[in-house]
């Protein structure tokens, strides 16, 4: 189940890279995530929560503005991708399972990355602009990431 989550949160950075470790980070500081006591302890600090909600939000403004290039551009796919190694290797050490959670969270980011692309493009040809599209990929990735992070507590 485990792997599973891991994988999912890497489909959420694959859509918005810093939303998967904003929902991370709320998720330690919460203590829906039993981070303390793990490399990764400093994710339930109120300074991650600050910071990867601050991020996330830049993200999500900038993500809808017209000079925002590609996700498939390599520094943006390989964001994604370090992103989703990252938020899963949090899920994974929870359950002592960290190199596990980096590789599944990895590979829901390139997932996450390829399908959110080709999604987001058939919504914006569906709806005639790419506003609404952007606007229900935030949704999903802020709501996905926050049930994934519950589903572990």
């Amino acid at each position: 189940m485990l792997y599973i989550l891991a994988l999912l949160i890497g489909v959420v950075a694959g859509l918005r890279a810093m939303t998967a470790p904003a929902a991370v980070a709320w998720g330690g500081w919460l203590g829906w995530l039993p981070v303390a006591g793990t490399w990764a302890g400093f994710m339930g600090h109120w300074i991650a929560v600050g910071i990867f909600t601050i991020l996330a939000i830049v993200e999500l403004v900038t993500d809808q503005l017209p000079s925002t290039p590609s996700r498939k551009v390599p520094q943006q796919f390989g964001a994604r991708i370090v992103m989703g190694a990252f938020t899963g290797a949090v899920i994974g050490a929870t359950g002592g399972a960290t190199i596990g959670g980096l590789i599944a969270g990895a590979i829901g980011a390139v997932i996450g990355t390829l399908g959110g692309a080709e999604l987001r493009k058939r919504l914006a040809l569906a709806f005639g602009k790419d506003r609404p599209a952007a606007l229900i990929e935030d949704a999903v990735a802020i709501i996905g990431g926050l049930l994934i992070v519950a589903a572990v507590a």
